[in-house]
């Protein structure tokens, strides 16, 4: 079909309806002669006619008619189609597809996922987790949510997540068997759940920081881990003490099933940002996604941190 068939019919039923080229013009918003000049080329592109008209009437053929029989619920689909579009533009609905890193899924978007989807029933939300930065819109993702450090040149950054504090922690049953360490050596005498980077990756040693002066210990347990939330829950698990941010440890501090250690050395490192392509056409359950995190979690600018051991390779 032609480019200029679908306003060439949708014209042909204003005309059928009015049986008047002009009030078929107004209704339109195109002038009369234009109209006229529309309803030709249909006619000749289909090889039949489709309208009689005099220089005082107009009216629907034969062949016109069963035409119009044919047409009028295929424009009404494709009518009602274009409305529910129109009034899904500022209500979030469908689905909303999230790539992030591990950290920020836990930190990010499951601190608030419940109260999302409840507060917007039309909404289906679907996170794929990964740490190698990706071509979100070659994979068909509305999103990005990670350090800034994965977002490309051309992506829209919101900061949704400010400066994240370091929580060294482990359960009460393993503290007591031994008591907490006051400084970072004394994490030579524990059992510390280690973090590889990646599969092939360093494991690296934590940072800590007080007065200015920054250091990096290197430990040694018997469990490692390339997920922050893994080395946290292997703490809940008494397995050793873990070296996590704030927003992982959180739920389980409260809980009580884990007990915070080395608070006064602890830094903090930079925050995590959601990113996606374009500034127009936003699609509102991603703009209600990101106005729901932002009220939810700091955003406050980045200073005097020390390197994210989580994201550096």
């Amino acid at each position: 079909m032609d480019r200029g068939d679908l306003a060439n019919l949708t014209a042909f039923i204003a005309v059928a309806d009015q049986r008047s080229f002009r009030a078929a013009a107004a209704r339109l918003g195109v002038t009369p002669s234009a109209l006229s000049h529309s309803m030709r080329q249909l006619e000749e592109r289909l090889g039949v006619r489709l309208l009689n008209r005099s220089t005082r009437s107009v009216s629907v053929s034969d062949a016109g008619l069963r035409l119009l029989e044919q047409l009028r619920p295929a424009i009404q689909q494709i009518a009602g189609a274009l409305e529910d579009l129109n009034q899904a533009r500022d209500r979030p609905v469908g689905r909303l597809r999230i790539y992030a890193t591990p950290m920020a899924a836990a930190a990010v978007i499951a601190s608030v996922w419940q109260r999302f989807l409840s507060t917007y029933p039309e909404v289906h939300l679907e996170l794929q987790l990964g740490e190698a930065p990706v071509d979100i819109v070659a994979k068909g993702f509305d999103a990005g949510v990670g350090p800034q450090d994965r977002v490309a040149a051309d992506m829209v950054i919101v900061r949704v997540m400010g400066p994240m504090k370091v929580a060294v922690v482990g359960a009460p049953s393993y503290f007591a068997k031994r008591s907490g360490p006051r400084s970072p050596d004394d994490l030579a005498r524990h059992g510390c759940v280690q973090y590889r980077r990646s599969t092939d990756g360093a494991v690296f040693a934590w940072p800590f920081e007080r007065n200015g002066k920054s250091r990096k210990i290197s430990v040694d347990g018997r469990i490692m881990v390339n997920a922050p939330d893994l080395a946290v829950r292997a703490a809940v698990d008494g397995l050793g003490i873990a070296y996590t941010i704030e927003a992982l440890a959180e739920p389980f501090l409260r809980s009580g099933q884990l007990v915070r250690v080395l608070e006064d050395w602890s830094p903090s490192v930079e925050g995590l940002f959601l990113y996606y392509p374009g500034h127009r056409q936003v699609p509102a359950s991603l703009r209600a996604l990101i106005d729901m995190i932002r009220t939810t979690r700091g955003s406050a600018a980045a200073k005097g941190l020390v390197e994210n051991p989580f994201t550096a390779d």
